[in-house]
């Protein structure tokens, strides 16, 4: 599903461990980026001591606002792709959506930041490039317009026409204000048709939802 960087980890070299960020309303899909201003001690801990290793983030959506929250039990990893550390003590990174994750359990630290132990075996699609239907591409680009105009919302579309059908939508659920449990079972899809045609359906939902209250 995602376009292979040269400097990218296979499906077999993915970690063993995995530090995760829950965040909420704040997910990465595979082939997606996203921008993160890091300032907190314990995730500051957390991207110093990735740099030194895999590159890699679990990002994840937590359950409540709990000091030390519930998380869902799926999420997908990003590769930091762009590090500027800044004067006043920030890191201002980006990540690459990679794969997805289940997570299996949680290991202790001494850093503050949290630690689990993924199993990636259900998401090595994560790695393939599917083949979708023109009339779905039709049916996903039709329904962000309309989605943008009842929004009035501005896109690039000459640009965001020319992206493939997996990178457009993996995008547009990272930086669209989806609610949680809407980004949430997107991101679990276990196929992209079936992410396309439920993403479709959620924005469609939204003007169906905005027409009612009128």
């Amino acid at each position: 599903m995602i376009k292979h960087s040269p400097f990218m980890s296979t499906f077999e070299q993915l970690p063993d461990t995995l530090p995760i960020f829950p965040l909420p309303n704040a997910i990465v899909m595979p082939g997606s980026n996203l921008p993160l201003n890091i300032f907190e001690p314990r995730y500051l801990n957390m991207i110093q001591d990735v740099m030194k290793t895999h590159q890699m983030v679990g990002m994840i959506q937590p359950k409540n606002h709990e000091p030390v929250p519930e998380v869902f039990n799926i999420g997908c990893a990003g590769r930091i792709t762009r590090y500027h550390e800044s004067y006043d003590g920030r890191f201002e990174i980006n990540l690459s959506g990679i794969c997805r994750f289940k997570i299996i359990e949680e290991l202790s630290t001494t850093r503050g930041y949290r630690l689990i132990r993924p199993d990636w075996q259900a998401f090595e699609v994560d790695y393939q490039r599917p083949e979708i239907p023109l009339h779905d591409e039709k049916y996903l680009i039709n329904t962000l317009k309309h989605y943008f105009e009842y929004k009035n919302m501005q896109a690039d579309w000459e640009i965001l026409e020319k992206l493939d059908a997996d990178e457009l939508i993996n995008s547009m659920i990272t930086i669209l204000p989806l609610d949680v449990e809407e980004k949430q079972s997107l991101l679990e899809a276990k196929t992209l048709i079936e992410r396309l045609q439920y993403f479709c359906a959620i924005l469609e939902s939204s003007f169906r939802a905005d027409n009612s209250e009128h």
